[in-house]
């Protein structure tokens, strides 16, 4: 399989991933960071971001998978993405508390 299919699955893999934490912040109606709307993102927007992120992975996977035979290495590719992001994720809010910091004006 060629790079660019690889690279697109595992881009892939991190939208999807991303899109689940705004996902479920908007089912719970809580804020959350987005670059739409910043820090204190209502459940709207996280829906928003977050569908878009889904659809977006989604429609990229779709592009990678290219041949039935190079399936499993652009599944592979796109669980890279997956943890990959994860692991930024959980490093990024434990070392900057992206969204676990007190916020400056007292809770959301």
């Amino acid at each position: 399989m060629r790079r660019g299919p690889l690279v697109t699955a595992a881009a892939a893999g991190v939208l999807c991933a991303n899109s689940l934490p705004h996902l479920a912040t908007a089912a719970a109606g809580r804020t959350m960071l987005t670059p739409l709307a910043g820090r204190d993102s209502p459940a709207a927007v996280n829906a928003l971001w977050g569908s878009t992120n889904l659809l977006a992975g989604l429609v990229l996977m779709r592009a990678a998978s290219g041949r039935p035979a190079e399936a499993g290495t652009a599944r592979e590719a796109f669980g890279i993405g997956v943890v990959a992001f994860s692991a930024w994720a959980v490093m990024g809010e434990r070392l900057l508390g992206f969204n676990s910091a007190p916020h400056p004006d007292g809770p959301p």
